[in-house]
């Protein structure tokens, strides 16, 4: 099995086009000076550390798009919002692979 589908889950990737086109909340989860230094324009910066205490944040979104610098971050956020009862979470990996989606 692909190593990269053990660790993500999932036979196919998401269409993370049409989910951010349909209106997806961006969250930026890496540390509040990375965001500083460069975003996408929209996103909320909600650091995977502080993830927990914001839980009521994610309510009532249609779809959750978490990304940070690499994948590793974003990964662990989606699996903290998953075990709090958000399924329509999507880990977006790299910052700058979501930014390409957002016009």
């Amino acid at each position: 099995m692909n190593i990269f589908k053990q660790l993500f889950g999932g036979s196919s990737s998401p269409d993370l086009q049409t989910i951010i086109n349909e209106g997806a909340f961006l969250v930026d989860v890496r540390t509040k000076g990375e965001f500083a230094s460069g975003h996408i324009k929209g996103s909320v910066n909600i650091p995977v550390e502080e993830i927990v205490n914001q839980l009521p944040k994610f309510e009532n979104k249609s779809n959750i798009v978490v990304f940070c610098q690499s994948g590793g971050r974003s990964w662990h956020a989606k699996s903290i919002l998953n075990k709090n009862g958000f399924k329509n979470v999507f880990n977006g990996g790299a910052w700058t692979s979501v930014k390409r989606f957002v016009k």
